[in-house]
């Protein structure tokens, strides 16, 4: 089966670049959020000054201090992605899309040679698409592929090589998790030749059921079959006329007129829409898109119109609004679920409804939730993610007897900020905080690490104090600290 790879490297990198061509002359390090955000993707300079994707913004910063920072530019990079893929239609009937920035084609039956292949996916991507440094490579199977594509553009890798190709890569072309690779180099394991030329029972037996793909990965042998995408259905209406919308009643009017007749065409389609595109064009040429996502696949008008409405709050437009296109997209079967007990059940509907105004109001990306991680130090365990009413999931709730009062009770820890106080210590543990006497004491609890090689430690204590309050305190480099109450 002969495969055809696509390649973007470092996609997020070239979306940036996309908008901001002087971005090439710098290191450029693309992030989720510039408060608290991570590395998403960097390109080749910072890569080679120590940046990698998944480290914090401060410590891929602290690689590379001239690099410029960019948030990823997720609805761009999807639109670009979306365009490329029906592009590659042009090569092949049968094309997966892997992830944004890599896509396979499957070449059996078309007609022609492999460089004539390479050759006309190539011509398929020069059409009206954004420049974007795609590196393609042939091979028997979707692995050799994409590791043909990263060693270099136009590599051809044909039946009975697979083997003798990969055996000098790196062993992190498998996409192994960092600590695998550890694991690995400590047994003397580098390449992928190295990899397959050891036992395979051992092997797997020492590393779990996943490393018999790996071992096989490493010879060059990849059954995973290419996975067509499906072809979406969309559904677009416009609406001009001879005048314009001045005033908002106007253009609300106009709109629902135009979500009537998006929403009958996917009524009769027999679909739900799961996300609106809704663009206005202006009279001095302006041009705005709001793509809106819905929190549950629906063809109900009232529901469409609000949820844009909402999306419209906000918006200062410089002109009038000389027409407008809707376009219904991520087509789905059926209705939505519903739960056997969803009376006290958050309405997933007016919750998005709510996120959008708060997006029109604050920006996107405005409503947060925090997320419990795992981590030694108790200011590290939680971070912020997006919100989004997608994530709502119903949950049935059924009345209960109730029951005895508990003969413990549940004690809620509340983070303070950092202060400095006066702790005497006898026998080295704490007996008086802050002038009240230590009735009762827990801990310590030792963090010992280092910080971009500057060791840090800390000792942790929970102490009872004489009047009933229960701390948090911390010694920290012979300073007494109060970060926590338990309430």
């Amino acid at each position: 089966m002969p495969v055809v790879c696509a390649l973007v490297p470092s996609f997020k990198v070239e979306i940036a670049r996309l908008l901001r061509p002087e971005l090439r002359e710098r290191p450029l390090i693309v992030v989720d959020r510039l408060e608290r955000g991570r590395a998403l993707d960097v390109d080749a300079k910072a890569f080679e000054l120590g940046a990698r994707a998944g480290m914090t913004l401060v410590q891929a910063g602290a690689c590379v201090r001239e690099a410029e920072i960019v948030i990823d530019d997720l609805t761009r990079g999807c639109d670009v992605w979306a365009a490329t893929l029906e592009a590659l239609d042009a090569a092949s009937p049968l094309v997966e899309d892997s992830a944004r920035g890599i896509a396979f084609l499957e070449m059996r039956g078309i007609e022609g040679t492999p460089r004539r292949w390479l050759a006309n996916v190539r011509e398929a991507l020069a059409g009206d698409l954004p420049a974007l440094p795609f590196q393609l490579a042939l091979a028997p199977n979707k692995f050799v592929a994409r590791s043909a594509a990263r060693v270099a553009d136009g590599t051809i890798v044909r039946a009975g090589q697979e083997r003798a190709f990969v055996a000098p890569l790196p062993v992190y072309a498998l996409d192994l998790p960092n600590e695998i690779v550890e694991r690995l180099r400590l047994f003397g394991v580098r390449t992928l030749g190295e990899l397959a030329a050891l036992p395979h029972g051992p092997f797997v037996r020492r590393f779990g059921s996943e490393a018999a793909r790996w071992h096989a990965l490493s010879g060059g042998i990849d059954r995973e079959p290419l996975v067509p995408r499906a072809r979406e259905l969309r559904i677009g209406r416009s609406l001009y006329g001879e005048g314009n919308a001045e005033r908002e009643d106007q253009l609300l009017f106009a709109l629902r007129s135009l979500v009537a007749r998006v929403a009958d065409d996917v009524a009769y389609a027999g679909k739900r829409c799961g996300f609106l595109r809704l663009t206005l064009e202006c009279e001095d040429g302006e041009r705005l898109e709001l793509p809106t996502p819905l929190t549950q696949p629906t063809a109900q008008i009232a529901t469409m119109f609000d949820l844009l409405r909402a999306r419209l709050e906000g918006v200062v437009l410089r002109s009038p609004v000389d027409g407008l296109r809707l376009g219904a997209e991520r087509l789905e079967e059926g209705g939505a679920e519903l739960s056997l007990f969803a009376g006290n059940d958050p309405d997933p509907e007016a919750v998005g409804i709510a996120l959008a105004r708060i997006e029109a109001a604050l920006g996107p990306r405005s409503a947060l939730r925090a997320r419990i991680i795992d981590g030694n130090r108790y200011e590290t365990r939680f971070s912020y993610e997006p919100f989004t009413a997608d994530s709502l999931a119903r949950r049935g709730r059924v009345a209960e007897a109730p029951r005895a009062p508990s003969e413990t009770g549940t004690l809620a820890y509340r983070v303070l900020a950092p202060r400095e106080i006066a702790v005497h210590l006898e026998g080295g543990r704490p007996a008086r905080v802050a002038g009240r006497a230590v009735l009762d004491i827990a801990g310590p609890w030792r963090v010992d690490e280092l910080w971009w090689g500057t060791p840090y430690a800390c000792d942790t204590y929970d102490v009872l104090l004489d009047d009933g309050t229960l701390w948090r305190i911390v010694s920290e480099l012979g300073h007494w600290y109060a970060r926590g109450a338990y309430d």
